[in-house]
Order: C-alpha cells, then sequence, then structure tokens
C-alpha cells in the first residue's frame, strides 16, 4: 500500500489508471475474523460511478466502492517467474492455436474466427489478438453471424494475469451480457527435467496417428473426422507443428491402453495434452512415463521448453505438473455470447454445449 511520508496511507490512482495494474486496500464491513481490510491486486478495468472494477489474474471481477477506499496505487507488472522459460502472453497464445487447429478459420481485423464442428471450445471460439477493426459491438456482431450460421454457440477466448493479456476485454464481455463458462490455466516450464524425470520409458509407444487403441482411452466419445483432423494438427505442412501420440498398452484383456498422451512439438516449444491413464493403474508413474517419452522425441526436433492446460480444479493433474517442474503463466477463459433470437438470413445456433477447451 502506498504510505505517505507522514504515514498515512493515500489513495494514488484516479480514473486516469484504467487499463493498469493496481494494487489498493479497502474498508469491509462484515469481513471473517473481526477483518477489517481487503486487499486486491488486478487490472483496474473501469471506475464509474463510484464503483472500481479490478480483475485479479485468475479472472476473477472484483467490485470495490471509491468510498471505501483507504489506499490504492499503481504497481509493476507481475514479478519475473523464477522457474521455466520466459515468454509473452502472445507468443503462447499464437502457439497454442497452433498447437490446436480447428478445421476453418476466417480473420475479422486482426480476430480469429475458429470453427471445428463443435470439437473443444479452444477449436471453436475467436482468438482476440489485436484490433478486429471495428468498433467492438460490431466485431460482437459479426462473430455472432459467424458462428449462428455454422449452428454454433458463439465464444471468445481471452487470458488474464499476463502482461499484454486482455482484462479489459473481460470487463467489456461481462459488461454486455457475455457469460465467462470455463476458466484454465496455461502452465509452462523447462523441457529437458520432463524427460529426464520419466525412468523407463520402454514401454511408451509413439506414433504420428493416434490409432483405434488410442482413441479407444481418450475421454471424449464419439470421435468423429473433425476432431481426427484437430488432433491431428491438420494436413502436414513445411515448417508446421510436429504431432506425435503415446502410447502405453494395457493388459492382454485390456479394452484401452494403459495410458496415453498427445504433444505438438512447434519450434522451441512443445505443448502436452491428452495425457489420461486408466483409473486402476493409476499411481504407477504412467503419466510420468508419457510425457517424458513425448519430452525426449521433442528434444531431439529441437524444443527446449514446454507448455500445456489445466483445469483450475484438477488437483491430480497440477501436482504432477507442479513436481515435473511447471508452474502457471496466466490464466484463459472462454465467454459465450448471451443468446438471442437469430437475425434473418442467419441459422439458429444450437443450445448443446461445445466440448470444454483443455484437451
Amino acid at each position: 500500500m502506498e504510505i505517505s511520508a507522514a504515514g498515512r496511507l493515500e489513495v494514488r490512482i484516479t480514473t486516469a489508471d484504467v487499463g493498469k495494474r493496481v494494487s489498493v486496500r479497502s474498508l469491509i464491513e462484515h469481513g471473517p475474523s473481526g477483518e477489517k481490510f481487503s486487499d486486491t491486486v488486478g487490472v483496474l478495468t473501469s471506475w464509474d460511478n463510484g464503483v472500481l472494477r479490478i480483475t485479479r489474474k485468475s479472472g476473477e471481477s472484483v467490485r470495490v466502492a471509491e468510498s471505501a477506499l483507504v489506499a490504492g496505487k499503481v504497481v509493476p507488472a507481475a514479478p519475473a517467474r523464477r522457474r521455466g522459460p520466459a515468454a509473452s502472453y502472445e507468443e503462447l497464445a499464437r502457439i497454442t492455436a497452433r498447437g490446436w487447429r480447428p478445421v476453418e478459420s476466417e480473420r475479422l481485423g486482426e480476430w480469429e474466427l475458429r470453427a471445428a464442428a463443435g470439437f473443444t471450445r479452444r477449436a471453436n471460439s475467436v482468438l482476440p489478438l489485436g484490433d478486429p477493426g471495428l468498433p467492438l459491438d460490431d466485431a460482437l456482431t459479426a462473430v455472432r453471424r459467424w458462428y449462428a450460421a455454422r449452428g454454433l454457440p458463439a465464444y471468445v477466448q481471452t487470458a488474464t494475469g499476463a502482461e499484454g493479456a486482455q482484462e479489459l476485454l473481460c470487463a467489456e464481455l461481462e459488461r454486455r451480457g457475455w457469460v465467462r463458462e470455463v476458466t484454465a490455466e496455461l502452465w509452462t516450464g523447462a523441457l529437458a527435467p520432463v524427460a529426464d524425470l520419466g525412468g523407463d520409458t520402454s514401454g511408451v509407444l509413439l506414433s504420428r496417428d493416434a490409432d483405434e487403441a488410442w482413441l479407444a482411452r481418450y475421454r471424449r466419445k464419439g470421435v468423429g473426422h473433425v476432431a481426427l483432423r484437430v488432433l491431428g494438427g491438420g494436413a502436414p505442412r513445411p515448417g508446421g507443428p510436429s504431432v506425435w501420440f503415446a502410447t502405453v498398452p494395457g493388459d492382454e484383456n485390456a479394452e484401452a491402453p494403459a495410458a496415453i498422451g498427445r504433444c505438438v512439438v512447434d519450434g522451441r516449444w512443445a505443448g502436452f495434452a491428452a495425457v489420461e491413464v486408466d483409473p486402476a493403474r493409476r499411481r504407477e508413474g504412467l503419466a510420468t512415463a508419457v510425457m517424458a517419452a513425448l519430452a525426449a522425441r521433442a528434444l531431439e526436433e529441437g524444443a527446449s521448453a514446454a507448455w500445456l492446460q489445466v483445469e483450475t480444479d484438477n488437483e491430480g493433474a497440477r501436482a504432477l505438473y507442479d513436481r515435473l517442474g511447471f508452474a502457471p503463466h496466466h490464466a484463459y477463459h472462454h465467454y459465450r455470447a448471451p443468446e438471442e433470437p437469430a437475425s434473418e438470413g442467419t441459422a439458429p445456433y444450437s443450445s448443446a454445449p461445445v466440448g470444454d477447451g483443455t484437451s
């Protein structure tokens, strides 16, 4: 908190600081255990009608009455990570998008509209990196029409908690009634330690294709040709990402493999996804072995850094990734458009939910 030379707390932020990262202390009437103050750190996304709105790293929006402010100041960006590779939000956003490609995309200014027949939110949402080339309301109208024409709900994927992320856009979407449905985190780490922690990986089979055995373990059922195109990274192209699938065969009578995983190698980055283990075979180190085998192959192809996406409530996966040296980089969210009657000339979109965007 900002303290004056006289030892008093001071409010040193104004409406001109909207868009900046701030730290504020405010009075609370009925705090737990008799607490009188609440501290909030995040991006100041609005200051209207005597109310401040601050978006935390997690994406949570906090409202603070101006009259309750005790102290406040602009603070620098979050400190540099103590472990793992350095990377900007935009670099990671583009790399992760290349690692989970839709079957159809279109540009709206610097935004990318993506569709894949509803297979995962990541492949069926807008990636808003930059200026859409239109006022926001017009851009969102165009987005809704584009997805409605494909029978899909309109989603916008945003991020919070990193330099250059989209807290202001999140606030604008919420102000317009868009609903945040899914929040997850993107974690990064060094690649070599992942390869070194796997022990014996001789039982892990690597392939360029997701065969029937691999799909039998994959938790998304009814995977069709569209999903296979997304999983496979689309048609191979020079300089494009390199996709690998890992399988640990199950027992002789098993209907599905004991464990599977997927890795996309793209320049210095290796992205892990779909690491799944037979519930009866957990705590045998199979997930670690799968990731180690994929990491070793990614190292051979020149990668040095790794990323993965994990839901905030998946404690088992988070514990594993922490042991492997990963740490959170930023949170990402999918905002769904409020339902409204379809415009003339467009098809109404389906109300069925799209699969989550973490795998």
